[in-house]
Formats: structure tokens, C-alpha cells, sequence
């Protein structure tokens, strides 16, 4: 099988690599591709050694399949081109997530929406894969009806210039800004760009993807996103409201039986989801599990996930091994 690895030199691309190995995937042919700044280097690859090549190189290879987190601008530029020769393209970016024809997956939720005729498969933004990692096998079961939600996300959400101004500012050395203040010991209240509605890119991707993914545009959502001094890991508050009651005994069992999540929750013994507990893992953790006593059928979640893997690379190769199974 021969898979491309698009933006393999950043920091999503990286852990795609690291991924494809920890599920088997060492011994097909990878091919690495990236910005022409950086071909020609090298990239460990397991027991090998990766040469970059150019995306456009790695378009003539005939792929299976290409992984990308290239960028949207790439995306837009190179994702079509992959497709026209019959390679499936699985994007991280946010280029083609809205696309009406594209189906926005998380495996264990939707991977029935992809057709066997599409090329292009878009990957959700990392805070919508946790949340609806939980959301979405409660919803089939009480139906929800509301979701308020508020992100906690660390700066490798942002990108390796992000995480580079924070260990910066921890060591007091100046240096390039990622954000517009520090955030080192510091809480900005924002996720990407500003809209003239006075949210953010960040939080507008929450509640279209929902809709989309959920197939519910009827769903109300309300979203605030900011960013937290952490190297890895988004932190979510999540308040749902369901259109059935339930007994708060269902919602751990629901969550229990579910795949890709872990309940820890036992406050009295400190035992709840952390950025530190989920950094390097594949699940979706979900603690502090309570009744909203101020709706008729509300709950909250605190839901906690690596933003690299489950929130983007591993889900990408997810989506690739489901569709590999049904060849």
C-alpha cells in the first residue's frame, strides 16, 4: 500500500508518522511530503528513513491514500490533484470540512457517511472530535437538544510558533509571538480569528461541525473558546441539554460502553480527566459527570482529549483503516 503523509514535517504530520507505525503501517510504502523548503531532508521513520519529496511528487505516486496537514491553502491547491488520480485524501485542515459534498467523519460516529465514490474525506477540528466523541452516543439514546460548551485548549492547538513563544516566555528569553499577548501565566480569551459577530473561527467551527457531523441542524450550540498556558491537551466544559430525561446512572453507563471514551470520575478521590493524563493517548476522557439542576434534563461534562492524536492525526488514520476494511 502506498501512503503520503502531507505536511509530514510539522507538528500533526509528525504524529500522523508516528501513528501509521503504532498501527502497523511500517512496512507499507510512506511517502513524506512537504513545503519545498524542506525536501531533501530526512525523517525517521520506525527502522528507516524517510526522504521528503515535494507534494507534487508525491501526487505521481499513484497513493491509495494521502493524509494531509498541510494547511487549508494547500489543501485547496494539491487535495483535488491527489483525487483526479484515484488516491483517497483525508484532510486535517479546515478547507473542506463545509463542503456539502464532503463528509466530516469521526469513526466511531459517522464513517457511514463516507461513499465509496468519495476522494476527499475532511477530519473535524480537534475541540468538535472530543466533544462529540461524548456528545454523540448520548444524543442517539435522550436526544440533545442544547450543547453550551467552553474550550480550555493549549497552544500546540496553535501550532509549533505557539508552543515555542510559551517555552520562551517560561525561560524569560523574548521571541517571536504567536499570540498577541503573552500566555505564559495567562488566559486569552479567544481561538482563532475574530468574525464580525463577535465570535471566532474557533468557536464557529463547533457549532457548524456539529450540525454536520450530528446531522442535526436543528441543534442549538453555543461556544466559547480560549487558550490555556498547557503544551498538550484541550480541557471542554460541556453542558447538554437533552430532549428526554434520564437517570444520571445511564449517562456513565452510556459513556462507559462507548469506544474511544474513559470515565474517570471519583472527585472525592481527585480522579478526573487532566491535559496531563491525556497527553500521547488515543481516548477521550470525560469526568465530573453531574446533573444540571437548573434545566428539566440537563448534565455537565468536563472532556478532556491530545489535541495532536484523537483531536487529528490518529482520527485521520482511523478514517483510513475503515475504509481499508472495506476493501
Amino acid at each position: 500500500m502506498k501512503i503520503a503523509v502531507v505536511g509530514a514535517t510539522g507538528m500533526v504530520g509528525n504524529v500522523m508518522l508516528q501513528v501509521l507505525r503504532e498501527r502497523g503501517f511500517e512496512r507499507e510504502e510512506i511517502f513524506a511530503a512537504a513545503s519545498p523548503k524542506s525536501v531533501g531532508k530526512e525523517i525517521q521513520f520506525g527502522s528507516r528513513r524517510l526522504k521528503v519529496i515535494s507534494v507534487e511528487d508525491a501526487v505521481e505516486k499513484g497513493c491509495d491514500f494521502a493524509v494531509f496537514s498541510a494547511g487549508s491553502k494547500a489543501s485547496a491547491q494539491y487535495a483535488p490533484m491527489f483525487a483526479a488520480k484515484g488516491t483517497v485524501v483525508i484532510d486535517n485542515s479546515s478547507c473542506w470540512r463545509m463542503n456539502a459534498d464532503v463528509p466530516l467523519v469521526i469513526p466511531e460516529i459517522n464513517i457511514d457517511s463516507v461513499r465509496a465514490e468519495d476522494k476527499i474525506i475532511a477530519n473535524p477540528n480537534c475541540s468538535t472530535i472530543q466533544m462529540l466523541m461524548a456528545v454523540a452516543p448520548l444524543d442517539r439514546v435522550f436526544g440533545v437538544k442544547r450543547i453550551v460548551v467552553s474550550t480550555y485548549q493549549s497552544v500546540t492547538g496553535t501550532g509549533v510558533k505557539a508552543l515555542q513563544q510559551l517555552c520562551n516566555e517560561e525561560q524569560g528569553i523574548e521571541g517571536d509571538m504567536a499570540y498577541p499577548h503573552r500566555i505564559h501565566r495567562n488566559v486569552l480569551p479567544f481561538g482563532g480569528t475574530f468574525l464580525e459577530n463577535g465570535y471566532t473561527t474557533e468557536e464557529e467551527k463547533l457549532v457548524n461541525e456539529t450540525k454536520k457531523i450530528l446531522a442535526k441542524p436543528e441543534i442549538k450550540v453555543s461556544a466559547m473558546v480560549a487558550r490555556v498556558p498547557v503544551k498538550g491537551g484541550h480541557s471542554e466544559s460541556v453542558n447538554l441539554e437533552f430532549e428526554k430525561e434520564f437517570k444520571l446512572g445511564q449517562i456513565f453507563d452510556i459513556l462507559e460502553q462507548s469506544k474511544g471514551i474513559r470515565v474517570l470520575d471519583k472527585p472525592s478521590e481527585h480522579i478526573y480527566p487532566m491535559p496531563v493524563i491525556s497527553e500521547g493517548q488515543d481516548d477521550v476522557f470525560v469526568g465530573r459527570i453531574r446533573r444540571d439542576f437548573t434545566l428539566d434534563n440537563g448534565v455537565n461534562l468536563w472532556i478532556v482529549a491530545d489535541n495532536l492524536r484523537k483531536g487529528a492525526a490518529t482520527n485521520a488514520i482511523q478514517i483510513m483503516q475503515e475504509l481499508i476494511k472495506r476493501k
